[in-house]
């Protein structure tokens, strides 16, 4: 079964990793928001590309879920002595990472070329794609400092200010990365991580012709990112609050209405199964939350068994 999955932040990497660990590697293209890139003393930064690779070639920082293991920050230390900007946390292992990806982007190459030597210098097997090789941005308008760009919301900020709506700009005058669409095509199932459906998985599907082609896929399910009204990381549920709607499994369902025929929600969330199928959706109840490998590849397997259900029901149909 071809699959390609969604993903952006640490949910989506976890969730990414442990569809890696249980599926052929020909069979997995993980498709990565690059919304939240930026450029940082000079260097290109993209946290979602590298928090979704470090974490497939196993050299994530197991207590963070980001940046490197047994990182070092000389690097950042000295910034900050001589008064830089040090709100971003840049470690030297990690700094190696953006020194060669700007390197290449500045001799004009795309970053899907780039991420795929990468990945094969870490020894990760599955596909990993850019959403696009253009340069997209994603810009949170908020009700105390107007416009910000997503870091400096996201890190500077630390996700403070009131929410009031996104934009995502240049993301109608990219086009989706090379391998993208072609992976789409021949996929038998998408699924969207548990990510942020706003500033992760929004952005991937504000690329003309991804949320075109995603629609084709003939069985599309999402793993619901919120748990018990509450996000596990990461300001999702804060996001739904602000935006005035009730931060719950029902909200994540709309998110993604006419996108998605399944939905997988956590054991404390069962009793909105019934509600959900009644809207027209198949739901599985399981434990969505990932605390070690185990719980990664059992997240994995039991939402692609549903999603081969879901494909025999549908061929029963037609």
């Amino acid at each position: 079964m071809k699959v390609v999955a969604l993903a952006g932040g640490v949910g989506g990497a976890k969730m990414a990793d442990g569809l890696a660990r249980i599926l052929p590697a020909d069979d997995l293209t993980v498709i990565v928001n690059t919304g939240d890139d930026f450029s940082h003393f000079g260097l290109r930064i993209c946290p979602d590309l590298d928090t979704v690779c470090y974490t497939l070639a196993g050299l994530a920082n197991p207590s963070t879920g980001w940046g490197r293991a047994d990182e070092t920050w000389n690097a950042l230390n000295s910034i900050r002595e001589l008064g830089g900007p040090a709100w971003f946390q840049l470690g030297d292992k990690d700094l190696g990472t953006h020194l060669e990806r700007t390197r290449r982007l500045a001799q004009g190459e795309p970053l899907s070329k780039i991420v795929r030597d990468f990945s094969r210098s870490w020894g990760i097997a599955a596909q990993i794609l850019p959403m696009s090789d253009h340069p997209v941005e994603t810009w949170v308008e908020t009700e105390e400092m107007g416009w910000l760009p997503f870091q400096e919301y996201f890190v500077a900020q630390q996700c403070v200010p009131r929410v009031k709506q996104f934009e995502f700009r240049g993301a109608q005058q990219s086009l989706p990365a090379v391998g993208v669409l072609d992976a789409l095509e021949v996929a038998d199932c998408l699924i969207i991580c548990p990510s942020n459906p706003w500033v992760s998985i929004a952005p991937i599907l504000s690329i003309p012709g991804i949320k075109e082609c995603c629609l084709k896929v003939p069985v599309r399910v999402a793993v619901s990112p919120i748990i018990g009204g509450k996000a596990i990381k990461g300001p999702a549920a804060k996001m739904y609050e602000e935006l005035g709607i009730n931060p719950s499994v029902l909200a994540v369902a709309e998110s993604y209405r006419g996108l998605i025929d399944g939905l997988v929600i956590d054991r404390v969330d069962q009793a909105y199964g019934e509600p959900l199928e009644k809207g027209g959706l198949h739901v599985l109840v399981t434990q969505t939350i990932m605390q070690n490998y185990i719980d990664r590849m059992n997240l994995a397997k039991e939402t692609l068994e549903f999603c081969q259900k879901l494909l025999i029901f549908r061929k029963g149909r037609t």
